[in-house]
C-alpha cells in the first residue's frame, strides 16, 4: 500500500508492528503535517475491536486485554478520525483492514477475535462529514486473508484500483466491496460508511489533455 500510494504523489508515513507509543507518536506527527484542504488517507491492517460503543485499533502487543484498559492501551478509532477532520483536509478516507469484534462489559478481549465471550453485533458508526470509513468487514462477518498472498482480500482489491486515474472513491469501494464478497463467497462483507458532500473524489487524478 506506502508504495502504491506513493506512486500517485501521496506523502507516506509507513509504521509496521506498531506499539501503542508508536502510534501515538506518529498520529501526532501525521496530524501535525495536514494542510487544509489536503486529501487525508489513514490506512490500518493489523487488528481492530469494539467495546460497548466504542472502536479500537489495537498495537501489535495486544493479545489480551480487559475491556476498561481499553483506553489507556489501545487506540480510539473514532478519537483519531476527529482529530485528522479537525484539520481541515478537503476529505479524510479511512480504510481499516482488521477484525471487528464485539465485545460486552466485563469480559476480556483477545486480538484475534478467539474469545468465547466475543459477539457479532451492530457497530457504533464512525462518522465525520467529508470523510469516509471503509471496514473490511462487516458486523458478523470475518476477515479473510488471500491464500499464499502478501495482503489479505480487502487490501489486495483495493491495490487494484488505486493507481487507476479519475476513479470516484466512493465507486472505487462499491467495486472492491463486489470483488472481496464474490472471492470470499459471501463470508466477508465489507462495510462503508459514506459521509463524503461531493461526487468525483479521486485518489489519483490525471487531467485529459485536451486535443
Amino acid at each position: 500500500m506506502p508504495a502504491a500510494l506513493k506512486s500517485i504523489g501521496f506523502i507516506v508515513t509507513p509504521v509496521l508492528h506498531p506499539t501503542r507509543g508508536d502510534m501515538k507518536r506518529i498520529l501526532v506527527e501525521f496530524e501535525d503535517s495536514i494542510e487544509p484542504g489536503d486529501i487525508v488517507l489513514f490506512y490500518f491492517a493489523v487488528h481492530g475491536t469494539q467495546w460497548e460503543d466504542q472502536n479500537y485499533l489495537l498495537p501489535k502487543h495486544i493479545l489480551k486485554i480487559d475491556g476498561v484498559n481499553l483506553n489507556r492501551s489501545a487506540i480510539n478509532a473514532q478519537n483519531v478520525l476527529n482529530t485528522l477532520s479537525d484539520r481541515d483536509p478537503f476529505v479524510t478516507i479511512f480504510l481499516l483492514d482488521c477484525c471487528r469484534n464485539y465485545h460486552k462489559r466485563n469480559t476480556e478481549i483477545y486480538a484475534r477475535g478467539d474469545s468465547s465471550d466475543s459477539k457479532s453485533a451492530d457497530f457504533k458508526p464512525m462518522d465525520k462529514t467529508r470523510s469516509l470509513i471503509a471496514f473490511a468487514c462487516a458486523s458478523g462477518t470475518i476477515v479473510m486473508g488471500g491464500q499464499g498472498q502478501r495482503n489479505g482480500l480487502f487490501t489486495k482489491h483495493i491495490l487494484e484500483h488505486t493507481t487507476t486515474p479519475n476513479e470516484d472513491i466512493s465507486l472505487m469501494l462499491r467495486d472492491v466491496r463486489q470483488k472481496v464478497v464474490e472471492a470470499s463467497n459471501l463470508q466477508q462483507i465489507p462495510f462503508v460508511s459514506d459521509g463524503l458532500l461531493k461526487k468525483n473524489i479521486f485518489l489519483y487524478e490525471q487531467h485529459r489533455c485536451k486535443q
